[in-house]
């Protein structure tokens, strides 16, 4: 929908941060917790208006993970275990890994997830708010059928079924209630252009081959019958917490499914540095498809140079035309409430670079 992007989460205010912990102690209410995320999501809000940013989020502050408050209120989901985090994955060294969803019973939507967090966003933005969501593959994936309760779904076909209509039923009370520019957070796509991830699906039964076919099935599924003016995005992630990540490797295993079979409007792509590949893959992308380019890392606190920056979207525009690109940062600065290393003011100021480089290059935000 714009040049200039951003893939949603802010790092967490200090505040915020703190009146967190203090209510899951118990020392404060959800009440008073919500009017201080009320408060911190207002000032996030007017510091992305006011640096040119057309899309809007609230910053995910209302999470401790971009996926599991929101997953786990489907009905049938729970949360255990966790996978290895890659070795070479600095500077995060605290041993911590990623936790596990596994589905124990029918899945179902049991009461809107996102609606009202995007009713009070809605109210206080003057641009376009926008929704950022898990991916429904992120059930899947990483537990794959061993983690899918077998007497609730002998049947998978009845399980993505099942996912999708729950996922069906929370999107359209978005649009419901106004919301027109929904984001699915995907890491299990850009999972499968890893050599050693598309080895451990293999080991839990999976095609990684086939993979790609099954969620842009799933995916389409849940979205295919979205009225027109419901601009949907798919963002690709290889993990990020405290600057770390979980996967590597190019677009190419997954590149003409994903450009080609999955109904959505923009590919929001990691491309910060090597691990993400070369931009050859783009010349899948159909023309009436949008990519957005994330060439400034929301990882380290190193700024980019806005001529290097040019030089990598012309770098993209041989393989794609200019006019389908954008810019963004290649991730959230926060996607768990850790945050990554580095500082609130060097977030805002590649904010502000993603918005100037946008203008430069394409004269539009």
């Amino acid at each position: 929908m714009f040049r200039a992007d951003h893939v949603g989460s802010l790092l967490r205010p200090k505040e915020v941060k703190e009146s967190r912990n203090l209510w899951k102690e118990g020392k404060m209410t959800a009440s008073e917790l919500r009017s201080i995320e009320d408060k911190a999501i207002q000032e996030a809000v007017s510091k992305m208006e006011s640096i040119g940013l057309e899309s809007i989020t609230d910053g995910e502050y209302r999470r401790d993970y971009f996926h599991l408050d929101f997953l786990k209120e489907l009905d049938g989901v729970s949360v255990t275990g966790g996978i290895g985090a890659n070795p070479n994955a600095k500077p995060a060294d605290d041993k911590w890994t990623p936790p596990v969803l596994s589905v124990t019973g029918k899945l179902r939507h049991q009461h809107d997830i996102q609606v009202n967090d995007f009713k009070f966003l809605k109210s206080v933005v003057t641009k376009t708010p926008k929704v950022c969501i898990p991916s429904p593959t992120m059930i899947h994936f990483r537990g794959g059928r061993k983690a899918i309760d077998i007497q609730s779904y002998p049947d998978m076909d009845l399980f993505f079924h099942d996912l999708s209509e729950a996922y069906k039923e929370e999107i359209n009370h978005l649009y419901d209630a106004g919301s027109r520019y929904i984001q699915l957070d995907d890491t299990n796509l850009a999972y499968l252009c890893d050599p050693k991830m598309r080895e451990g699906a293999r080991q839990r039964g999976e095609d990684p081959d086939e993979l790609p076919r099954t969620y842009a099935s799933l995916i389409n599924s849940v979205i295919s019958h979205r009225p027109d003016d419901l601009h949907l995005a798919i963002h690709l992630c290889r993990g990020n917490y405290k600057s770390t990540w979980f996967a590597e490797g190019g677009y190419e295993p997954v590149a003409e499914i994903l450009f080609n079979n999955i109904d959505v409007n923009t590919y929001f792509l990691e491309y910060d540095d090597e691990r993400s590949g070369d931009f050859a893959p783009l010349r899948f992308v159909p023309k009436n498809k949008r990519v957005i380019l994330g060439i400034i890392s929301s990882k380290t606190s190193h700024m980019e140079l806005e001529a290097d920056l040019v030089t990598r979207i012309q770098e993209a525009s041989k393989y794609i035309p200019l006019n389908q690109l954008g810019i963004s940062p290649q991730c959230g600065f926060s996607s768990t409430h850790h945050g990554n290393n580095l500082s609130e003011d060097d977030q805002w100021r590649k904010l502000e670079l993603v918005v100037k480089t946008a203008k430069d290059v394409w004269g539009a935000k």
